[in-house]
């Protein structure tokens, strides 16, 4: 068995096309195109090149982008500011703070201040307590962005038993609890699991997202799963590598994602849904996020 290639630009692609249309449409009628505000702070490379796909994602589809780029010694008080700002400024309904944040700036102290309907990473409290409750709004776009993957499989997931490997706020967390909305057996292995190996193989759907590059081999994967990489690590030649040993697992899996090329581009494309749903909800055309 060879698995298929869940292809992730081609998706984002797909993806994109649709809100562009949709923000011509929001043009025809007389309204402003979406605005998403992206902060980031220090030099952190991989996230300078994350910030300037999104700026150039925004570019494709028509959204007003603002990035603002601060200095690696900005005080935590000056970041909320910002982002309380940005809260009160009209033309924006997507604001994000890229992390990783430099060691003087708690992130979950940032992430409150921004306003629930504006926070399209999804991560915000209230966000991440609606998705516990079944009743989400903006929800965070990584494992949001998984579901999409998911879908493009054609497999129907109710009843099946789905592997999140990895416990994290921005992916192992919520990711257990979409899976829990489509109707999955879900468990989550982590760093205090034991036998991790064996509750994964067990598993019809594989989410790894830990960042230990080729933690997942053929041995944990059952013939014929759907294995979805969420990790990404940045090797010493430049190259990135993923949670999951590709070239190994493909052969054992039926569905796997690749790294690079797979949940970072569906991931920014959900970011943008996101914002487009604020937008459309700030003028009335949809549910309130």
């Amino acid at each position: 068995m060879t698995a298929q290639v869940l292809n992730g630009n081609a998706i984002a692609a797909g993806i994109r096309r649709r809100i562009a249309g949709r923000v011509q449409e929001r043009e025809a009628a007389g309204l402003r195109p979406p605005g998403l505000a992206v902060l980031l702070v220090g030099d952190d490379p991989a996230s300078e090149i994350y910030v300037r796909l999104k700026r150039k994602d925004c570019q494709e589809v028509g959204f007003k982008s603002d990035v603002r780029h601060l200095s690696a010694n900005t005080p935590e008080e000056r970041l909320v500011d910002m982002v309380r700002a940005l809260n009160d400024d009209a033309t924006i309904d997507g604001i994000l703070v890229q992390l990783p944040l430099p060691p003087q700036i708690d992130p979950l102290a940032v992430i409150e201040h921004v306003s629930p309907d504006k926070d399209v990473d999804g991560v915000h409290p209230t966000n991440m307590g609606r998705l516990a409750l079944r009743a989400p709004r903006l929800r965070p776009c990584t494992s949001l962005a998984v579901m999409t993957l998911i879908e493009h499989t054609g497999v129907a997931v109710r009843g099946l038993h789905a592997a999140v490997v990895g416990a994290s706020n921005h992916v192992g967390r919520p990711m257990g609890l979409e899976l829990l909305l489509v109707g999955c057996t879900v468990t989550t292995v982590h760093r205090f699991s034991r036998d991790t190996a064996a509750h994964v193989a067990e598993a019809d759907i594989v989410v790894s997202a830990t960042g230990k590059g080729g933690l997942v081999g053929a041995d944990w994967v059952k013939p014929g799963a759907i294995v979805i990489d969420v990790g990404i690590v940045a090797q010493a030649d430049g190259k990135l590598k993923g949670d999951v040993r590709f070239d190994e697992v493909r052969e054992r899996a039926g569905w796997i994602t690749p790294v690079p090329g797979g949940v970072g581009p569906v991931t920014r494309a959900t970011m943008l849904e996101n914002a487009l749903r604020s937008a459309d909800s700030r003028d009335g055309l949809a549910e309130a996020p």
